[in-house]
């Protein structure tokens, strides 16, 4: 059996060529929150120069001379779009690991009907007729080689978008074409001290000694080594790990100076912070919160955080509203201008552990089916239908999504129309 990893080709930027069929061919960028910097590219923009993470106000005159269409973050959009392409997977091999938002691992056999290059084929043909996002297939007997596999898979013409490495003639040649640096667990900055040592690609890597790679990569680095000579190290993860910490935080589209605005951004986080909770059926037993100023403007920046206990354990927003509201105020400092806030909910431990509490458990039962009602209501109708009255819809600590297209999948208002009339006619 093999190890197949399905890499979605310029996720984001594929995401929103799927509803806009002008977007095809040209180049297209997607910016980080508050629309700051690039963080994600299409081939076309990467051919323009386009690099990764800088701010957008530097490549403006760049961007409008190549009519580059830029967009804000969508990620209700984009984590939609992410969980029906790991659906299909599902079809294909009861065992995947969900391992990002645009990737997944999971276990391949070839049969007497189907290679594993054609099966690799097939799932990529599924994935592009039902999501409508191209994706590129590496497949070898290792996670680590099909990561390599899936390096050339998605830059080589000859291989259209799959390439099988198990028990390949050319498997040698794929590692000899591929930068040390590109190795999944190497990175920059292994990779510059590899370099100066004379291992400069992967091959070069597979054949260096047990001992040295030990010494100079640890651990770790040695099953790396042992991975790419094609001995499984690294087992597919299908039960995802239990969480430690749960965090939501956001930069500011404004600095805001008063603690009522700071209040219903910290209100608005925890609430955001609780839902995953629930989703990941967990209570928390702590909570951190934290503000802090610009440190780019401000002369004597100012970062302020409280830790607090939840007990007993919780998952229930009101319940942590209360405390948040408690640490938000011990740490406010009047006359600051604050350009961040977050929310950080940690001792985790999966609900169906706990026992009944003590005291209050009627209360804690009625606060159950709230929270419930809650969930399924804004399922159902669209996040915030139900929020808590402690923060607007709208602020100035909103983040801003000023180039945001519309969350076709997952808001009925925004739901692609075609005609005359649409209001999102594309």
């Amino acid at each position: 059996m093999s190890i197949a990893l399905v890499d979605a080709n310029n996720f984001y930027c594929s995401c929103e060529r799927v509803f806009a069929a002008r977007l095809h061919g040209r180049p297209v960028v997607v910016l980080s929150n508050n629309d700051g910097c690039i963080i994600a590219r299409s081939e076309e923009a990467k051919a323009l120069g386009l690099k990764m993470g800088t701010p957008i106000f530097q490549v403006r005159e760049l961007i409008e001379r190549n009519r580059v269409e830029v967009f804000s973050s969508n990620y209700e959009l984009y984590g939609d779009i992410s969980a029906r392409l790991h659906e299909v997977l599902h079809d294909f091999s009861p065992e995947v690991e969900h391992y990002s938002i645009d990737e997944s691992f999971l276990r391949l056999d070839a049969s007497r009907r189907q290679t594993l290059d054609s099966i690799g084929r097939e799932i990529r043909n599924r994935v592009r007729k039902l999501t409508g996002i191209p994706v590129s297939i590496g497949i070898a007997e290792t996670k680590t080689l099909a990561k390599i596999a899936g390096y050339h898979a998605k830059r080589s013409k000859k291989t259209r978008g799959v390439l099988d490495l198990t028990g390949s003639p050319h498997q040698e040649r794929a590692l000899g074409l591929t930068p040390v640096e590109e190795v999944w667990g190497i990175g920059s900055r292994y990779g510059e001290m590899l370099r100066g040592s004379g291992i400069e690609t992967a091959l070069d890597l597979r054949e260096a000694a047990d001992d040295w790679v030990r010494q100079h990569l640890t651990v770790v680095g040695l099953r790396t080594v042992h991975e790419l000579r094609g001995v499984p190290c690294l087992s597919l993860e299908i039960v995802p790990a239990t969480r430690k910490t749960v965090t939501v935080s956001r930069s500011f589209g404004a600095e805001v100076e008063t603690l009522c605005d700071l209040r219903a951004a910290i209100a608005f986080y925890v609430s955001r912070a609780a839902e995953k909770l629930r989703r990941h059926k967990l209570a928390a037993g702590m909570i951190t919160i934290f503000i802090e100023t610009n440190r780019f403007k401000d002369d004597r920046p100012y970062v302020g955080s409280a830790t607090l206990q939840l007990a007993p354990l919780t998952d229930a927003t009101p319940e942590m509203l209360a405390v948040a509201a408690c640490g938000l105020e011990s740490i406010f400092r009047p006359g600051r201008r604050y350009k961040k806030a977050g929310v950080t909910l940690g001792e985790l431990a999966p609900i169906e552990t706990l026992t009944r509490r003590l005291w209050g458990d009627d209360e804690n039962e009625r606060m159950k089916i709230l929270m419930q009602t809650v969930d399924c209501l804004n399922a159902k109708f669209g996040r915030d239908v139900l929020r808590w009255g402690m923060f607007v819809n709208q602020g100035t600590w909103r983040t801003r999504f000023g180039k945001r297209s519309p969350r076709y999948t997952t808001k009925w208002m925004e739901i692609l129309q075609i005609g005359s009339n649409s209001r999102f006619k594309k």
